[in-house]
């Protein structure tokens, strides 16, 4: 298969990056599954899995230190733009992000950005509702106790 080039869009700071070491684990129209290392390194991130939920507009990802133990599961809020032509896929980043942390606690983080992007117009009012929607959305099926399901195409390639 012909896998898409991948690209994060970020809008603050703005940058269109292409993925260019990101390993393609899974792709089919429902999720894409990657394993990446950090593009700037950090003293503890060292590198990740990421499934990306197309339909849901959720990417989430295991963030892991050099050994492999994983920090926390890091969720960002997407948005997706396959160029069928070009054969690319465009992620970009809606700002607002939620963290679970090992023991559970969750954290939603970014929501100043958001609200920076709405004052400067760097947000659609569509995408800036296409955000709150998804948050929302990920928040409940985290809150019923469904975290497993979304990490559970990420267990297949973390523990073979």
């Amino acid at each position: 298969m012909d896998y898409p080039r991948l690209y994060r869009k970020r809008l603050i700071p703005y940058e269109c990056v292409e993925l260019k070491k990101d390993r393609i684990l899974q792709y089919d129209d429902r999720i894409i599954v990657t394993s990446w290392d950090t593009i700037r390194p950090k003293k503890e991130l060292h590198h990740g899995f990421s499934c990306f939920y197309i339909k849901e507009g959720w990417k989430v990802s295991y963030f892991c230190r050099e050994d492999n133990s994983r920090m926390y599961v890091y969720c960002d809020i997407v948005s997706y733009d396959l160029d069928k032509e070009q054969n690319t896929l465009t992620v970009t980043d809606l700002l607002a992000d939620v963290i679970i942390y090992p023991d559970g606690f969750v954290k939603v983080v970014d929501l100043d950005e958001l609200a920076q992007a709405v004052r400067e117009g760097l947000i659609t009012g569509e995408q800036l509702n296409i955000c709150l929607v998804n948050v929302d959305s990920l928040l409940n099926k985290i809150y019923s106790g469904k975290l497993n399901e979304l990490t559970a195409p990420l267990e297949r390639f973390i523990n073979p």
